[in-house]
């Protein structure tokens, strides 16, 4: 597939609907550290340190060995195949079923759309919490956070409308500030334990405030946190915008993947050593604020608190812009494959960004969070992120079964190959961790969500299905795959 070098299709004589390559190495990583970094250390730390108290930072380590597990199969698979499908064209090359193909696509797009509400949500907390401190009198409740969250997507859908470049050198500013606003949390930790004001042998204590031994505890606490480690998967339906994938993407995901788990430990020790024993199931329930209330507790009489809500608006932001430019390439992507509908293939003809996927995926957001608000019975954010875990984990077990399965194809020279092992032992580590013994009472409700959100997938899978019936596409059961350029 050769890659594009000038803006005008028609100069370099190829077809308007191909991507341009406009990602190096340094965009690249970037892109992956922006994507684990943002929302989901401000999510889930709280949640997580109920479950275990001070070791919080132990099922952080847990899920960053199970996600490098499953990275290593997705940068076999990317680097063999280097097409912008991702997980859903490892499963059809793997399976060759059109319908269980379709429901990872499926799946995979939820949780991008399920990750990216969350991230609004979130922002939309802090936001109203910062414009708060600095002394406006703004609306507040359920209905305020809901109607700035819904305001955010319909932002992010019009910058990712203006193209990949533009939306992936935003991603880099986006990605600086997060990496401020953790760093300002981390070094708040280090002067509260630097003063001996902290007590560090919390740090290695298991405290849980609920009923569960350690194992079980951990074993949930590690459930949470792996919406926190996620984002490396969406890199790989970038494939097809990178520049030399094969080189640069086994470096920048492993790379990225060290540079975040780092990050999550050094901030968990910060929240233990900042925030007294027995507060941390208060904090928890202001939904969202907990490394906020570690920089009002550690930095009294500092400006610094009322800075860093926006700065905590600009992490998230980073997550949400990724995810929905995930979700709108992998609905491109099988589009051009007529696993969906050909008319969510469509690009601008100047721009060449994919604007009926970018369409379709915003309208799906918006529907989620207002229905997820009002219908759930819980938290936004908790249901959408372990919503989100639980998508992926289901994923991530196919992909690393995929993985072991296409070792019958010929592999390129260049191509990543990981030890036979790491898929297999990945993909029960995942299946184990989606499990109901991974999730509180409360969590159930992100089956209902994630149930439902497949049975839509279902319906739509009928529709494409009668839409497409009479294109020779459906009479073979795909479209020629290998040729996702075409």
């Amino acid at each position: 597939m050769s890659a594009p070098t000038v803006e005008n299709p028609s100069q370099s004589g190829e077809p308007s609907g191909d991507l341009k390559r406009v990602m190096g190495p340094g965009l690249l990583l970037l892109f992956i550290v922006g994507d684990i970094l943002g929302a989901g250390v401000y999510a889930v730390t709280g949640q997580m340190a109920t479950e275990v108290g001070g070791i919080v930072w132990v099922p952080f380590l847990v899920a960053f060995a199970v996600a490098t597990l499953t990275a290593m199969s997705y940068l076999e698979l990317v680097t063999k195949y280097p097409q912008a499908a991702g997980a859903a064209l490892y499963t059809h090359k793997a399976f060759g079923v059109h319908f269980v193909t379709f429901l990872v696509a499926f799946g995979v797009i939820c949780s991008g759309i399920t990750s990216a509400s969350t991230s609004s949500n979130l922002l939309a907390t802090n936001l109203l919490a910062g414009l708060d401190g600095i002394g406006l009198d703004l609306p507040a409740g359920k209905t305020a956070v809901t109607v700035v969250a819904l305001l955010f997507m319909l932002l992010l859908a019009g910058i990712n409308l203006r193209g990949v470049g533009e939306s992936v050198k935003f991603n880099v500013v986006l990605t600086l500030v997060e990496m401020t606003a953790l760093a300002i949390v981390i070094v708040i930790g280090f002067v509260v334990m630097g003063r001996g004001d902290a007590d560090m042998s919390r740090v290695v204590a298991f405290d849980s405030e609920t009923d569960r031994g350690l194992f079980l505890a951990v074993t949930v606490a590690t459930a949470i946190a792996f919406f926190s480690m996620v984002g490396f998967e969406d890199s790989v339906n970038m494939v097809e915008e990178t520049k030399d994938p094969q080189r640069v993407f086994p470096r920048m995901m492993l790379t990225g993947l060290g540079i975040a788990v780092v990050i999550y430990v050094l901030v968990a020790i910060s929240v233990i050593a900042v925030i007294p024993a027995g507060q941390i199931d208060a904090v928890v329930q202001e939904d969202g604020k907990v490394l906020l209330n570690v920089v009002q507790l550690g930095a009294p009489g500092l400006p610094i608190d009322k800075i860093f809500p926006f700065l905590t608006v600009f992490a998230v932001a980073n997550t949400a812009l990724i995810n929905m430019l995930m979700a709108s390439r992998l609905l491109y992507g099988m589009a051009k494959q007529d696993v969906l509908p050909r008319s969510l293939a469509k690009v601008l003809p100047g721009r060449r960004t994919p604007w009926a996927g970018i369409a379709f995926s915003t309208v799906l957001a918006l529907v989620l969070i207002v229905v997820v608000t009002y219908l759930s019975g819980t938290t936004v954010i908790s249901a959408l992120s372990g919503t989100t875990g639980l998508l992926l984990l289901v994923v991530f077990a196919v992909v690393n079964v995929a993985c072991l399965i296409l070792r019958r194809d010929p592999t390129p020279s260049k191509a990543f190959r990981a030890p036979t092992v790491v898929p297999a032992l990945a993909a029960v580590l995942c299946l184990f961790l989606a499990g109901p013994w991974a999730r509180d009472r409360d969590d159930w409700v992100q089956y209902q969500i994630a149930g439902g959100m497949l049975l839509l997938g279902i319906v739509l899978w009928a529709i494409t299905w009668f839409t497409n019936r009479g294109v020779r596409a459906q009479a073979t059961g795909f479209r020629d795959i290998e040729h996702l350029e075409d």
